[in-house]
C-alpha cells in the first residue's frame, strides 16, 4: 500500500493516534485532530484539552483556511466585583524565572474542541468518536511520563500542581515531583473523552459536560460560566498569505499576534536580495519585536493592531518574554495534497482539574504576556492574544508543507528561520529544522539581546553587526520544537522532528 500521510507530532502516542484516524478513512485533518488529542493526554503540563487552538488547513484543490479556536475572556453576567478573584500567584524558575497566575480565576473560555469540531465537519471523513478513542485508551491504560513534561512538572510541583488535590494526586507522587517513566493513569479523563466522542464536541459548550465545567469554575471563584460556553464559536478565517522564494505560505490572521508577526518577518526577509546572513536576519527580527512589544501587545483591538503591523512593516520593507511550555503542535500532509497544521495551548496550566472529569483547565487569563492590558481587563467574549502560528504552504512545483512549533514568542522566529533555510537556502526539511537558531529578547532594562544557539557563523555575524548576544548550547528547548510534514512535487512524503524536544514522526 502506498504511503497515505506524513506526520510530525509531540510523541509516538500522537503519531499512533493520527495513524488510527487514517485507518478509519480519515484525512490529514482527522489525523491532526486525533494526534493532538492524544498529546493533550500524554503531555501533561505541556498541553491539556481545555485550551485554545488554531487549525490551519490547505485542502487539495482549495484555498487555505484558518479555524480560530483561541480562548476567550469569560465573565458574561458577572458583577464587576468578581474581577480579580480566584487567582493564585505562582512563581517559578522556569525560563530563567517567571510569575504567572493560576487557579479558577485564570480559566478562559476554551476553544480547542470547537475548532476541532468545525474542521472535522468541513474537512474530515473519519467518525468523530474514532478521533478521541486513542486518547481515551491511553488515559485509561496509562503511559510513562516523558522527559519534557516531567522537566516542567518538577518546576511547578509546589505551585501550579499544589493547590488542587485532584491535580496533585494525578501528577505528583505524594506531593513530590514524579520521575521520568512514572505511570500516569486517569480513568475519569478516559470516560470524559469517550463522552465527547459519543456526544460530539458541542457537549463541551452546551451539554452536561458544559454544566459541570461552568459550575465547578464558578463555585471555586472563577469567571467562566455557562453563558460563556454557550456563546463560544469557532471562527473560520481566510489565511494570511505571504511569499518566500518559490513558496506561497498561509497562516492565522489577526486577531492572533503570531500569524501577523510571522508574516511580517517573512515579508521583510523575502524582500532582501541575495543570501541572508544571521546578522541581517537578527536585525529584522529585532525590528519586528520592537514594534510588537511597543504597539501590538498593548493594543485594545488586536485585529486592527495586527493589520497596522503588516502595513507598517510593508512600509519598512520598502524603505523576551518568559518561556511558555504549554503549547503543542502537530503537522500532517496526506498523499492527496491536503496539509493541516494544528497548534494548541493551555497557557502554563491553571492547576485546576474539573471535578469528576480529569480535564485540567487552562490559565490563559493569568498569563501576563497574553494580558498586557491587565488581568481580567478585557470585555467578555474578546479573543485573547496568541503567539501560535500554524502554517501551511504550497510550492510552485506542487510541493505541500505543514509546519508549526510551540515556544511562546519564539514561535515566530523559529518558524521564520526554518522557512528561510528551506525556501531561500534550499536546504532539506530536517536540515532546516536542525540548524542553530536565534531570537531577540528585550531585557528588563529596555535593551535588546540576541539569544542564540552555539554556532561560530552566527556569533561572528552578530558581532560584525554590533548586536549584543548571549550564547546557549545547541538544541535547547528555549528555541521551540518545530514539527513539519511535506509532500514533494513528485509525491514523496517526508516529516521532520525537532531535536530540541521529545518528538516523533511517521510516514504511514
Amino acid at each position: 500500500m502506498s504511503p497515505r500521510a506524513a506526520i510530525a507530532a509531540p510523541n509516538a502516542y500522537a503519531t499512533r493516534a493520527a495513524e488510527h484516524a487514517l485507518d478509519e478513512g480519515g484525512t490529514a485533518v482527522d489525523a491532526a485532530i486525533a494526534g493532538m488529542l492524544a498529546a493533550t493526554v500524554t503531555e501533561p503540563g505541556v498541553i491539556s484539552p481545555l485550551g485554545g487552538a488554531y487549525v490551519t488547513v490547505w485542502p487539495a484543490g482549495g484555498e487555505p483556511v484558518v479555524v480560530d479556536g483561541n480562548v476567550e475572556m469569560p465573565g458574561r453576567g458577572q458583577p464587576s466585583g468578581r474581577l480579580g478573584s480566584g487567582l493564585i500567584e505562582a512563581a517559578s524558575s522556569y525560563g530563567g524565572g517567571m510569575v504567572t497566575y493560576v487557579g479558577p480565576g485564570s480559566v478562559a473560555t476554551p476553544g480547542m474542541f470547537a475548532a476541532m469540531g468545525w474542521a472535522h465537519d468541513r474537512f474530515g471523513r473519519a467518525p468523530w468518536r474514532e478521533l478521541l478513542q486513542p486518547a481515551a485508551d491511553v488515559a485509561r491504560e496509562g503511559y510513562p511520563l516523558g522527559r519534557i513534561a516531567q522537566s516542567y512538572l518538577v518546576l511547578v510541583t509546589d505551585t501550579i500542581l499544589a493547590w488542587d488535590p485532584a491535580t496533585r494526586a494525578r501528577l505528583t507522587v505524594d506531593g513530590a515531583p514524579a520521575p521520568v517513566g512514572h505511570r500516569v493513569v486517569d480513568a475519569d479523563l478516559a470516560a470524559t473523552l469517550e463522552q465527547i466522542g459519543a456526544e460530539g464536541p458541542d457537549t463541551v459548550y452546551h451539554g452536561d459536560l458544559a454544566q459541570t465545567l461552568a459550575r465547578d469554575v464558578r463555585e471555586r471563584g472563577g469567571l467562566l460560566g455557562r453563558a460563556d460556553l454557550e456563546a463560544y464559536r469557532a471562527v473560520p478565517r481566510p489565511a494570511l498569505r505571504s511569499r518566500l522564494g518559490p513558496w506561497d505560505l498561509a497562516c492565522n490572521p489577526p486577531p492572533s499576534i503570531g500569524g501577523p508577526v510571522l508574516t511580517a518577518l517573512l515579508r521583510l526577509l523575502g524582500a532582501t536580495e541575495g543570501p541572508i546572513d544571521p546578522g541581517q536576519a537578527a536585525a529584522v527580527m529585532t525590528e519586528v519585536l520592537d514594534i510588537r512589544l511597543d504597539r501590538i501587545d498593548t493594543a485594545a483591538d488586536l485585529a486592527a493592531a495586527g493589520a497596522e503591523l503588516l502595513e507598517t512593516l510593508h512600509e519598512i520593507g520598502s524603505a523576551g518574554l518568559p518561556t511558555s511550555p504549554s503549547t503543542a503542535h502537530i503537522s500532517v500532509v496526506d498523499a492527496d495534497g491536503t496539509a493541516c497544521a494544528l497548534t494548541a495551548s493551555a497557557g502554563y496550566g491553571s492547576g485546576m482539574t474539573v471535578t469528576g472529569t480529569g480535564l485540567i483547565a487552562n490559565n490563559a487569563l493569568g498569563e501576563l504576556e497574553l494580558n498586557r492590558l491587565g488581568l481580567h481587563a478585557l470585555p467578555p467574549g474578546t479573543r485573547l492574544a496568541s503567539n501560535m502560528a500554524p502554517t501551511v504552504a504550497r510550492r510552485d512545483d506542487g510541493s505541500v508543507l505543514a509546519i508549526g512549533t510551540p515556544g511562546a514568542d519564539r514561535i515566530t522566529t523559529a518558524l521564520a528561520q526554518v522557512l528561510l533555510h528551506l525556501a531561500r537556502h534550499g536546504e532539506d526539511l530536517q536540515t532546516a529544522v536542525d540548524r542553530p537558531r536565534m531570537h531577540p529578547r528585550r531585557l528588563d532594562d529596555g535593551s535588546t539581546r540576541v539569544e542564540h544557539e552555539q554556532d561560530p557563523t552566527i556569533a561572528a555575524s552578530l558581532d560584525a553587526a554590533g548586536l549584543a548576544r548571549h550564547e546557549h548550547p545547541l538544541h535547547v528547548m528555549y528555541f521551540g520544537g518545530v514539527g513539519a510534514a511535506l509532500r514533494t512535487g513528485e509525491g514523496q512524503l517526508q516529516a521532520a522532528a525537532d531535536p530540541r524536544r521529545e518528538a516523533a514522526t511517521l510516514i504511514t
